[in-house]
């Protein structure tokens, strides 16, 4: 049985699911195609998320990355930080 890698940092602060560094989503979505982006990054007033839990990589839809398999995030774990205008998944290794 697979455990879900955890988003041990993520340096997108202006995230609502992000407090501290910490990402506090259930579980991330990762990516459209090529690109590593995090679809659950999102911006606003109020913060969401469970603060007693740290999120985990729910899915990758980025076939063209190392750690991809089956849609499923094999890292140890991911680091998600800001580019350009939104967050990407740093831990991202084109195969």
């Amino acid at each position: 049985m697979m455990n879900m890698p955890r988003v041990i940092q993520c340096d997108a602060t202006d995230c609502s699911f992000n407090r501290e560094r910490e990402c506090h989503a259930l579980a991330v979505t990762i990516g459209d195609g090529d690109n590593p982006q995090c679809d659950t990054y999102c911006q606003g007033q109020s913060k969401g998320g469970d603060p007693a839990s740290i999120a985990g990589v729910g899915a990758c839809k980025v076939s063209a990355c190392m750690h991809n398999r089956y849609l499923e995030c094999w890292a140890p774990n991911i680091n998600v930080g800001s580019k350009g205008s939104g967050a990407d998944c740093l831990t991202f290794s084109k195969r």
